[in-house]
């Protein structure tokens, strides 16, 4: 058996075509940067999303780093600020928050739902708190009529990560990415829309923003030769932008195909030693990632080496919380370092099992009977 936890080979194969003509037109074009396809790519992208703009940029972590940087040049945010924060995430959700000397105040997930516990956010707030991030982690929605409630009522700012997330909608119909004051997308390979590289994007409705987001991007410059902030060089490449643009045509369907075998995995896993998380109405769900919860650190690395062993990958999504990482070992936020059991038992006990658009229901039949056989370690 031979069934891969993603195969970017694959993938890329499913629209090889198109994909290899906006390559050559590329090439062919003589212009690599800042051209025609990055304008297409943001307008299309920002059509999909329901955004007046999107701002192309080198990757996901840079699209965060932007948005908090752009809310201090306007004036909005200062070092010192906190932002509320998911504790179970990705570490490029904090690192955007502390490069910008902002401080992190990391909120537990629900057990459930895997993503941040409104019912937490809310005794996390002070005079300091400028902004909820948001992470609709795995691909599911995380967003909440709560989190907009607190909002406003605080007056903070709400910015989405939706590097997993792209498709994904909220009960009301809203694509992630367009529920926020402002979201960063990652444009990663393995993503649900993933270039043939590192890429990121920047949605919002605000120009001021986008405006000052793009100046970053651009070594801080919107005129040539001339500099209004210190920036970076962190633009998105034509080709990668070109890519994107065939793939973005797909990206329903291919998460629908992602939603067809989780609906397979939801409805035939059976092992008491497995967990899984709460089922969410299929749009509030684009199924980056399919992650069940092993009882057991023991138990979890287990599986993973006896799926490993019959020749089916998969991912411990994230064996380290953030909290927990040596660079934020001497943080004053995190010293004594914070007590997060949710986080950290998450952090023993998920593994991903293989989803994306080219598994097919006969592979996912044979990784369901795999994890339903498995016993304890």
């Amino acid at each position: 058996m031979d069934i891969p936890f993603l195969s970017l080979k694959e993938v890329t194969a499913l629209h090889a075509d198109e994909i290899n003509a906006a390559v050559q037109r590329v090439v062919n074009s003589g212009w690599y940067l800042q051209g025609r396809e990055n304008a297409t790519f943001e307008k299309h992208y920002a059509d999909f999303v329901g955004t007046r703009y999107a701002v192309g940029c080198a990757n996901g972590l840079d699209a965060l780093i932007w948005i908090f940087r752009a809310y201090i040049e306007l004036g909005i945010m200062k070092p010192g600020d906190e932002v509320i924060v998911p504790a179970n995430t990705f570490i490029a959700t904090v690192l955007a928050i502390t490069e910008n000397h902002l401080v992190p105040v990391l909120v537990e997930p629900n057990p459930d739902t895997l993503v941040i516990d409104d019912s937490r956010i809310e005794q996390a707030i002070t005079s300091k708190t400028k902004a909820i991030t948001i992470v609709h982690l795995y691909g599911r929605m995380a967003y909440t009529d709560t989190v907009g409630t607190l909002c406003k009522r605080y007056n903070l700012k709400l910015i989405e990560d939706c590097a997993q997330s792209h498709g994904c909608k909220s009960a009301d119909g809203c694509v992630s990415g367009s529920i926020g004051d402002a979201a960063g997308h990652s444009f990663y390979p393995g993503k649900n829309l993933g270039a043939l590289g590192d890429g990121g994007a920047v949605t919002t409705n605000d120009p001021d923003l986008a405006r000052v987001v793009r100046t970053l991007a651009n070594y801080g410059s919107a005129q040539k030769y001339v500099f209004s902030y210190s920036g970076r060089n962190s633009r998105l490449d034509e080709i990668q932008a070109a890519v994107l643009d065939v793939k973005l045509k797909y990206l329903e369907e291919d998460n629908n195909h992602r939603r067809i075998v989780a609906n397979h995995y939801y409805d035939n896993i059976c092992n008491s030693l497995i967990t899984l998380p709460e089922r969410l109405f299929d749009a509030q769900n684009v199924y980056h990632l399919f992650p069940i919860l092993v009882n057991g650190k023991k138990n979890r690395d287990g599986l993973h080496d006896y799926l490993e062993q019959h020749g089916v990958g998969s991912i411990c999504h994230y064996p380290i919380a953030p909290h927990c990482q040596d660079c934020y070992a001497n943080a004053v936020w995190n010293t004594p370092r914070l007590s997060l059991p949710i986080t950290e038992r998450l952090a023993d006990e998920e593994l991903s099992l293989p989803i994306g658009p080219t598994i097919s229901i006969e592979e996912a039949h044979e990784v369901v009977k795999l994890v339903n056989s498995y016993e304890q370690a």
